[in-house]
């Protein structure tokens, strides 16, 4: 069959949105729709003593005592010694942090809800705010959760001998790295409609959601009603990385004002919402202690951990899948003996945490990059030369790593060598001393960083950290319809990423049917087969499994009809591919078939009365629990300007393999979309809090995105080493960009500043930030 997949495809998703025909949350009107606003705490931490709703309004304004039946959100946990949290859907007795919603309130637009939530007055008797993790861990530091024996969600200890190191391993090297608290921005931030469908009997939920299936779940347990009672339907929807993959005390709550009141009611977050009570990530802190030989090789790394999670466990991923993330992902693509880690998840009074793309392994990426050069630097050489002497060879491919990953496949070292070439390393070391002797203000330096992405981790991956929603199998329903095309429908949820346009490729290249002729449905609880959603940058390798599943099946039922019409000929004999069955010089296209199939069932041969239906539905997941890896190199050469602190990124070269590509152009897009984030987190992205847990960044003026002025042309290239255990080799490559950036851009920094003897080891490397580093340094010229 004529193979759809490697071909530069234009996203048929862009035709409604560069049209203006794309539907969002925003976009949806239903008759009698009332807008909500949420009044929000203005403390970080309290003791709720009234709530006071305005005169003639109390049947417009809903505090946590009318929701009556609504259950706590709860995460379920089985990891030991995981400290529980309720988190109310409006706060209730406390508040926690700046921003938690405190009561709901309802009109015919949202500026007179507005209105009406600037009247709603709140007696909040404050209380010492946790505002950091030394706040929070403090012996006599109030506790955040009734119950709780101490500030931490969750702490994971793993121990080993690392005492045998000592004749071994005798070069150690300390180093310790930062993340500062970020928000996520997609382009479109949280929104649903909720109405109720009298027709079908069903509370009906228009969401920005990337896991709409588990959201039903959710929204029933919260709800209290029947999972059949819901239905959800993701519009389209305008990013996600992560953070549309909670659901969020609004969402429950304006579900529960449709499920009360029958009325239509819509909530959509506007910035400062998310700036000041979205979704957090990132902040976290690495003690790291390595251990390596005289010759550079990094047997044995010991590391402390703490996560600044914020006050509470959000559904469905927990508290504690950014520790474990950090945990199993800290030793990165090196051949690492000897590892021990104390992973501390920390409650605070800020916003609770959610996934971000590159789950904590943006952290433990830029933590182990940064071990790596701090060991070359202890032994006098090249960190180029020491990554390389630690990486994973390809002829140890399939590899265990020391958490116990399998990396199935692989040239890890190649894309290192490939990103040395087409940065030029040589000449531009040959030619750094230059540079620094005749511009000693503006200082040059190049950094690496090698990294893997596991993608499509498998039911046993979540199930051991105890997650109330584990994968399993995803299923795809193929169905030819009358006229002669196909509809493809899958409950992953697209959200930017070209998902329909690449999984059409996929069901175009294992069916035999024509582009153009295909359809993808996704997300649409009432309409789609099961699936948990698309994460982990599993939505390829997931989609493209179930079609292909369930197109085996399909396809020999075409085969078989068309076999009766091609004069009873052997099923096996049949060839399918753009848009026809055939044999020798003989053909039947697939709109013939159906319509025989469909309108004149009395006219099908012989051969083809036991098929029963022209529509397939079948499950797939991924051989291998622990994930599918894809790798690469990001090298980055930098100029820092050591009196203003500014950093000018000069060159960007990104090598990855991701296997096969179904459609390059995407691909490229997410990595360079993923950079970008990077470039955010290396150098601008920041939500700062003060001792009293009130939020500094809760404008775009104080928050910094990079912009196009910010963004360099990235230069890609790419190996191909199909996954043997998927279909077609893809793996995922929706993180790869992300994962490597800091931690690149952060070692090319700290090898511009080398010759003043200045480090900077918190995240974003900002002026002040560059500035105090060689402040704290001194002055020293001398070229190193």
């Amino acid at each position: 069959m004529t193979n759809s997949i490697g071909l530069r495809v234009e996203r048929r998703e862009d035709d409604r949105h560069l049209q203006g025909r794309a539907r969002f949350v925003g976009d949806i009107r239903l008759p009698g729709m009332l807008e909500v606003v949420f009044v929000r705490s203005p403390v970080a931490h309290g003791v709720i003593r009234q709530i006071v709703k305005p005169r003639n309004a109390e049947n417009r304004v809903f505090t946590n005592a009318d929701l009556v039946g609504v259950q706590p959100i709860t995460t379920p946990v089985t990891t030991p010694g995981y400290q529980h949290s309720e988190c109310p859907v409006l706060a209730s007795g406390r508040v926690r942090f700046v921003g938690e919603p405190i009561a709901a309130c309802v009109a015919l637009d949202r500026a007179q809800a507005e209105d009406l939530a600037d009247e709603v007055q709140l007696d909040i008797e404050e209380m010492s705010a946790l505002s950091t993790i030394s706040d929070a861990l403090a012996p006599n530091a109030p506790l955040l959760h009734e119950g709780w024996t101490n500030n931490s969600f969750v702490e994971m200890v793993t121990e080993v001998n690392l005492a045998s190191l000592a004749q071994e391993a005798p070069i150690v090297v300390d180093v310790e790295v930062e993340l500062s608290r970020q928000t996520i921005h997609p382009l479109e931030g949280r929104g649903i409609v909720a109405h109720w469908d009298f027709e079908a009997d069903q509370l009906v939920l228009a969401m920005s959601t990337q896991i709409p299936h588990p959201v039903r779940s959710g929204m029933a347990q919260f709800l209290g009603i029947p999972e059949s009672k819901i239905r959800v339907t993701p519009p389209d929807i305008g990013g996600g990385f992560g953070y549309k993959l909670q659901l969020l005390p609004e969402e429950i709550a304006v579900a529960w004002l449709a499920l009360k009141h029958r009325t239509p009611f819509r909530w959509v977050e506007d910035r400062r919402e998310h700036l000041v009570a979205g979704a957090c990530a990132r902040q976290a802190k690495y003690k790291l202690t390595g251990y390596a030989t005289p010759e550079g090789r990094l047997v044995g790394l010991d590391a402390d951990i703490y996560i600044d999670n914020g006050a509470y466990s959000t559904w469905p991923f927990t508290a504690v899948l950014e520790g474990y993330s950090a945990r199993s992902n800290l030793p990165g693509p090196y051949q690492i003996t000897h590892y021990q880690s104390r992973v501390n998840v920390v409650a605070t009074n800020k916003p609770s945490f959610c996934p971000y793309r590159g789950i904590a392994r943006v952290g433990t990426c830029f933590a182990i990059e940064s071990v790596i050069d701090a060991v070359a630097h202890a032994v006098g050489l090249e960190p180029c030369d020491v990554r390389a002497l630690n990486l994973v060879p390809p002829e140890s491919m399939p590899f265990h790593d020391v958490t116990g990953k399998m990396f199935d496949v692989g040239d890890y070292g190649k894309s290192l060598e490939r990103a040395r070439e087409l940065i030029d390393f040589d000449k531009f070391r040959s030619e750094q001393k230059t540079s620094r002797l005749a511009t000693p203000r503006t200082l040059t330096g190049i950094g690496f960083a090698t990294f893997y992405e596991q993608t499509a981790n498998g039911a046993s991956f979540f199930s051991s950290w105890g997650m109330p929603v584990v994968p399993g199998l995803d299923q795809a329903t193929l169905k030819v319809n009358a006229d002669g095309t196909l509809q493809v429908k899958l409950g992953l949820q697209g959200f930017g990423q070209g998902l329909e346009t690449s999984l059409a490729q996929v069901a175009a290249t294992a069916t035999g049917f024509e582009l153009s002729k295909i359809q993808v449905r996704l997300g649409d609880t009432e309409l789609t087969p099961h699936s948990v959603g698309s994460f982990t940058s599993r939505s390829a390798v997931i989609g493209a499994g179930a079609i292909e599943a369930a197109s085996k099946v399909l396809n020999h039922r075409i085969r078989t009809v068309a076999a009766g019409l091609l004069g009873e000929v052997n099923p096996d004999d049949v060839e399918i591919d753009e848009g026809a069955a055939y044999i020798g010089d003989q053909s039947v296209s697939f709109e013939e078939i159906a319509h025989m199939f469909y309108l004149k069932p009395h006219l099908l041969p012989t051969c083809a009365q036991n098929i029963k239906s022209l529509e397939v539905t079948e499950g797939y997941k991924v051989p291998v629990d622990s994930g599918i890896f894809a790798y690469g190199t990001h090298a980055v050469k930098v100029q820092v300007d050591t009196e203003t602190g500014q950093v000018n990124i000069v060159d960007y070269v990104i090598v990855e393999d991701c296997g096969e590509r179904i459609n390059p152009m995407i691909v490229e897009g997410q990595t360079i979309g993923g950079a970008a984030q990077g470039i955010g987190t290396a150098l601008f992205e920041e939500s700062p809090y003060d001792e009293n847990g009130q939020p500094l960044a809760s404008t775009l003026l104080d928050y910094l995105l990079p912009g196009a002025a910010e963004v360099p042309r990235f230069r890609l290239d790419h190996l191909v080493s199909p996954s043997p255990h998927t279909s077609f080799g893809v793996k995922g490559a929706g993180e790869s960009g992300t994962i490597p950036a800091a931690a690149a851009i952060a070692n090319a920094i700290n090898d511009a500043l080398l010759p003043l003897g200045a480090k900077v080891r918190t995240l974003p490397m900002t002026p002040p930030r560059i500035l105090n580093a060689i402040a704290a340094a001194g002055e020293n010229y001398e070229a190193v």
